[in-house]
C-alpha cells in the first residue's frame, strides 16, 4: 500500500466516511418507519412533490463519494509520469560515407538525415546536452555536448561526404566527448546520463574487422563498460546505389545496400536499441522514439491533485443537488 501512496495511514479516514454513510441509511429508515407510523399516508402523498423521493438522496450520495475522494486525496496518491530530464548528454553520430549519397531515400539519405537530425535536436528536450560527430574514414567533432541544440542543427548543415566508413572511430569520439563533459561535472559521480545515437547505412571498412581495437564492436563493449548505450538507426534500403569514378574515369554505379545485421550487433553489444528505417518519414518517426527515451525519465511522484478537484467538485455539486431537489443543505 505505501509504494502506491504517500500517506497511506489517511486511508483509515475511509472509514469515517463509512460511517457517515451508515448513519445516514439508519437515520433515512428511522425517520421512514415513523412517518409511516403517524402520518396519514394520503395527506403525505398530496404534500409530497412527484418524484421527489427519486431524486432526493442524489445530494448525499455526491456529498459521500465527494468525501472519499477527498480523503484518497489526503494519502497522497502516488502515480508514474515522464519527466523531463535535467541533466542529460547525447550524442549524435551521423555517417557522412559516399554512400550517404545514395537516393533510395529522397532526396538523398544524407540530406534526409540532416533534416531529421534537425528535427530531433528541436524537439529534444531543453537541458538536455547534444553533441554531433561525424564520420567517413575519420571522424570529426563537430559540436561538443551543449544545451544550444540550435549548434548541432547549423553543424548538421555542413556535413560534407568522403571515402570509407570507419564507425568505430566515430563511437570512441562520442565516448571521448562524454568523458570530457563528465570530467568539467565533477568526475563520474557527477556524471548525468549519456546516450549514443549512431546512424549509419553500411558495413565498416576502416578497420575491416568490427573486433579490431578500433573496431566498431570494441566501440561498443567500451560504451557498455562505461555504461553509455549506443542506440543504432539502419538507414536506406537494400536496392540503394551511388554513381562513382572509377580509376580510368569512368563512372560506375555501385550497390551500397543497408546493412542491418553490424549495425544490430553494435546496439546490442552496448546495450541499445536497433532501429530501422527507409524514408524521412520513418526516420523522423525512430527519432521521435528516442525522444520519448532519451528526453524524459519515468518517475513516481504525487498525484493527488485530480482526485482533490473531482472530490471538491463533487461536494459543491451536492451542495447544489441539495438546495435545487430538495430546498435544503444536506
Amino acid at each position: 500500500m505505501g509504494g502506491w501512496f504517500g500517506h497511506p495511514w489517511w486511508l483509515l479516514a475511509t472509514l469515517l466516511v463509512v460511517g457517515f454513510v451508515a448513519a445516514y441509511v439508519f437515520e433515512m429508515r428511522r425517520r421512514k418507519s415513523r412517518a409511516l407510523r403517524f402520518a396519514n399516508l394520503e395527506v403525505l402523498r398530496s404534500v409530497t412533490p412527484a418524484g421527489q423521493d427519486r431524486f432526493r438522496h442524489v445530494p448525499f450520495a455526491f456529498l459521500a463519494v465527494g468525501l472519499l475522494l477527498l480523503t484518497i486525496a489526503m494519502a497522497g496518491p502516488l502515480a508514474e509520469r515522464n519527466v523531463p530530464r535535467d541533466r542529460a548528454t547525447v550524442m549524435l553520430v551521423v555517417d557522412v560515407s559516399n554512400s550517404m549519397k545514395a537516393t533510395d531515400v529522397a532526396p538523398s539519405r544524407l540530406k534526409a538525415a540532416q533534416d531529421a537530425g534537425r528535427q530531433f535536436a528541436d524537439e529534444l528536450t531543453e537541458g538536455v546536452n547534444l553533441g554531433l560527430v561525424s564520420f567517413a574514414g575519420t571522424p570529426s567533432t563537430l559540436v561538443s555536448p551543449t544545451p544550444d541544440h540550435n549548434a548541432t542543427k547549423h553543424a548538421l548543415g555542413k556535413l560534407k561526404l568522403a571515402d570509407k566508413t570507419a564507425t568505430g572511430e566515430g563511437i570512441f569520439a562520442a565516448l571521448d566527448q562524454i568523458q570530457t563533459l563528465n570530467a568539467a561535472l565533477g568526475g563520474d559521480a557527477n556524471a548525468p546520463p549519456a546516450h549514443i545515437v549512431l546512424l549509419s547505412d553500411g558495413k565498416q571498412t576502416v578497420p575491416e574487422d568490427g573486433d579490431d581495437p578500433r573496431g566498431a564492436f570494441t566501440a561498443a563493449r567500451k560504451a557498455k563498460e562505461e555504461g553509455i548505450p549506443v542506440s543504432t538507426i539502419s538507414f536506406g534500403t537494400m536496392s540503394g546505389t551511388v554513381d562513382l569514378e572509377g580509376p580510368n574515369g569512368q563512372v560506375e554505379r555501385v550497390p551500397v545496400p543497408v546493412d542491418d545485421e553490424s549495425l544490430r550487433k553494435i546496439a546490442n553489444l552496448a546495450a541499445g536499441e536497433f532501429y530501422t528505417a527507409s524514408s524521412l518519414a520513418e526516420l523522423q518517426q525512430v527519432y521521435e522514439t528516442l525522444q520519448r527515451q532519451i528526453g524524459y525519465e519515468r518517475q513516481r511522484g504525487d498525484n493527488s491533485r485530480p482526485w482533490m478537484i473531482s472530490g471538491t467538485l463533487l461536494v459543491l455539486a451536492s451542495l447544489l443537488a441539495a438546495l435545487f431537489l430538495n430546498r435544503r443543505l444536506p
